[in-house]
């Protein structure tokens, strides 16, 4: 009997492979609905493992004919898979492609076949984030929330807004972590090796940005702050890593700003996708990851930058400052303020964080690994299961 289907979207593989592992270890069975992009070794030697590629190939430059070819292949085996699954919970871990069918149609359709349905909201409203929200989105998303049997979240503001915006009852909520990055390649890689592929040189403090380029990552603020830091600390260097999404436009911007401050020379730049087994390369080479995000609830680069032991750099919005002990594990800063985030990265750069960070690395770790350790989050979403119908 299977215990759970999760359904992941076809993305996000540190989440769903994470998940999956860490409820296969307390001996749940699960059919994993995935894609290419998710296949993994670890998942197709797992017994209790059911791995479904209902989602297939996931790569964003094919034809655009060719997307929507796959999309609505997908979305059939989507609803046959349902018709004739025996897993009594359905877990939603992100929505597919066609955000408002899945939040309406589609959960009728579960709920119609008698399924049970859980969802883990990882940003309760990510189109308010991205400036670009409606009444429609907000009506389709109120739908879908309160539809659900029960709901995981990441924060306690995040339980809140459910239960103020969305008319959710408090109990049908349970505030979990966002498990830890433990996904990514790792090697013998060294610092000095980290650093020598990118050409930076051991003297140099390095701060890094990391992950898609959009508006409420807050990319600006960080070029704003970093003259008056070099004004302090000459020698310090930025990697910004990453690729604009959808927003090029945003980054031109940015890119412009960097030259008109008279900085390129300090902020080596790899705008492009970086691989799973480059991750490492930028996380090893780096002595701070900073965040200065305007808008979130929670962050994986965050955490992704704690599996490597790096201090956090961040702005107090949503749960970034819950996540942080000042001094111990990074430092905090206002959002929207250079000065502000400046003054958190001469902190940094001045305090035992950095001035003893080969020690402070594995502090950082054991530290992110008892917070935010699978094996914890698994026990509590078991706990709902079994609530729920699952064996």
């Amino acid at each position: 009997m299977v215990d759970v289907a999760l359904l992941t979207g076809g993305g996000d593989r540190p989440y769903a492979l994470g998940l999956t592992q860490s409820l296969t270890a307390r001996g749940l069975t699960v059919d994993f609905i995935g894609s290419d992009f998710l296949d993994s070794e670890e998942l197709r030697q797992d017994p209790r493992v059911n791995f479904l590629n209902l989602r297939g190939d996931v790569n964003p430059r094919a034809p655009a004919l060719t997307k929507m070819v796959r999309v609505l292949r997908y979305y059939v085996r989507l609803f046959r898979y349902a018709l004739t699954s025996r897993a009594p919970v359905f877990h939603i871990l992100w929505n597919n492609k066609f955000e408002v069918f899945d939040r309406t149609f589609l959960m009728a359709y579960y709920r119609a076949l008698g399924k049970k349905l859980v969802l883990t909201v990882h940003n309760v409203n990510t189109a308010q984030r991205d400036g670009r929200d409606n009444w429609w989105n907000r009506t389709t998303l109120r739908w879908q929330y309160r539809a659900m049997d029960h709901l995981f979240v990441h924060t306690r503001l995040m339980k809140e807004q459910l239960v103020q915006g969305y008319d959710v009852m408090p109990e049908r909520i349970t505030v979990i972590p966002f498990g830890i990055n433990e996904t990514v390649p790792v090697t013998d890689l060294t610092n000095d090796g980290a650093r020598s592929l990118l050409g930076l040189r051991d003297d140099e403090p390095v701060l890094l940005m990391f992950g898609n380029i959009a508006p409420y990552k807050g990319l600006e603020y960080l070029v704003e702050s970093l003259p008056d830091v070099l004004r302090q600390v000459p020698n310090v260097r930025l990697i910004i890593a990453g690729r604009p999404k959808g927003e090029e436009a945003y980054w031109s911007g940015i890119e412009g700003r960097i030259e008109k401050l008279g900085i390129a020379d300090r902020v080596l730049r790899r705008i492009e996708y970086v691989p799973d087994e480059d991750t490492e390369i930028y996380f090893k080479a780096a002595d701070a990851v900073v965040l200065p995000y305007t808008n979130i609830f929670q962050s994986g680069v965050l955490l992704l930058g704690y599996s490597f032991g790096l201090p956090a750099i961040a702005t107090t919005v949503g749960s970034l400052a819950e996540d942080i002990v000042e001094g111990q594990t990074g430092y905090t800063a206002e959002a929207r303020d250079p000065r502000s985030l400046s003054d958190a990265i001469l902190r940094f750069l001045r305090g035992p964080l950095y001035a003893n960070r080969a020690v402070q690395r594995d502090h950082v770790k054991r530290w992110a690994r008892e917070r935010y350790s699978w094996s914890g989050i698994a026990a509590t979403i078991e706990g709902v299961y079994r609530g729920l119908g699952a064996h």
